[in-house]
């Protein structure tokens, strides 16, 4: 047996796809379904495209709430400080900053939380270190 992917609905596919682009993951492929009124949108990481994320836009409007019950994705990144402040400036939230030198969390525009992972611990620096969290993670 071997991991997949984790499929999320997603209310934006072009705002959706444009947050996990700033994370750095990659779209691999697009399917549409005229008859069963949706768009599968398979993206990943690049070097890891066996961990896939689906986003799975359905055609009909729908209200999916906020099941704190998914749980999260994870990702390692390379700098920390620097992925949430690339996030920051294009004007997304971050929930839980990078306090700690290693760990963030993040939305997605349909409120996935998205956990952001150090390798490792970065020393404190500011803004990060003194920053109050902004909501649930």
């Amino acid at each position: 047996m071997h991991y997949l992917h984790t499929m999320i609905r997603v209310s934006d596919p072009d705002a959706t796809v444009k947050f996990f682009n700033l994370l750095g993951l990659e779209e691999l492929k697009r399917f549409d379904s005229e008859q069963g009124r949706f768009t599968l949108i398979f993206l990943a990481a690049p070097g890891d495209e066996k961990a896939q994320v689906e986003l799975t836009h359905n055609w009909d409007p729908e209200e999916y709430g906020e099941g704190r019950n998914f749980g999260h994705l994870a990702y390692r990144v390379d700098n920390i400080y620097e992925t949430c402040q690339r996030l920051m400036d294009a004007g997304v939230t971050i929930n839980r900053p990078p306090r700690d030198g290693h760990m963030a969390f993040v939305r997605s525009p349909d409120n996935i939380s998205i956990e952001l992972l150090q390798d490792g611990h970065l020393p404190p620096a500011e803004p990060w270190a003194s920053m109050p969290n902004t909501g649930h993670w």
